[in-house]
């Protein structure tokens, strides 16, 4: 993918300019990811607080007790949305679902364990274990390229 910037001191706003071929899905997540305005964060409940967790910050989601959680280095909150509402909000270069019940910020995985039949051992952060479900396991090596 060829890139130009040019720079014009007359422009007021940012005007983006997509020369191809042909539509393709590359093209179609780059135009909606230059289209999508939504908020970057996610709001998270502690206590009787609301907090709005970045993205980056957030290590996992996960579903417990039919509540989703969002596990960040400050501890966990409480998040409103739906794991699958979630999954379409959030950066899909940054997180990965590796269950029915969870996702992971690809950013905070630290070690992959391989030795597990059928499965892999994650160590995130903060020295959390998670295991991805076999459902996923072909999907997770696919990404990781493992």
């Amino acid at each position: 993918m060829q890139i130009d910037i040019k720079i014009d001191e007359s422009c007021k706003e940012p005007k983006v300019l997509i020369i191809t071929e042909k539509m393709t899905p590359e093209i179609d997540e780059l135009v909606k990811r230059l289209s999508d305005t939504k908020l970057n964060a996610i709001v998270g409940f502690k206590d009787d607080y609301a907090e709005l967790l970045q993205q980056q910050d957030i290590i996992r989601l996960y579903t417990a007790d039919q509540k989703v959680f969002a596990q960040t280095e400050q501890g966990e909150y409480r998040v409103k949305m739906r794991l699958y509402e979630l999954e379409e909000r959030l950066d899909k270069s940054l997180f990965l679902r590796i269950s029915n019940s969870e996702m992971v910020n690809l950013k905070k995985i630290s070690k992959l364990d391989l030795s597990f039949s059928g499965t892999i051992c994650m160590e995130l952060a903060s020295n959390i274990h998670t295991y991805v479900s076999r459902r996923y396991v072909a999907k997770i090596k696919q990404v990781l390229g493992l």
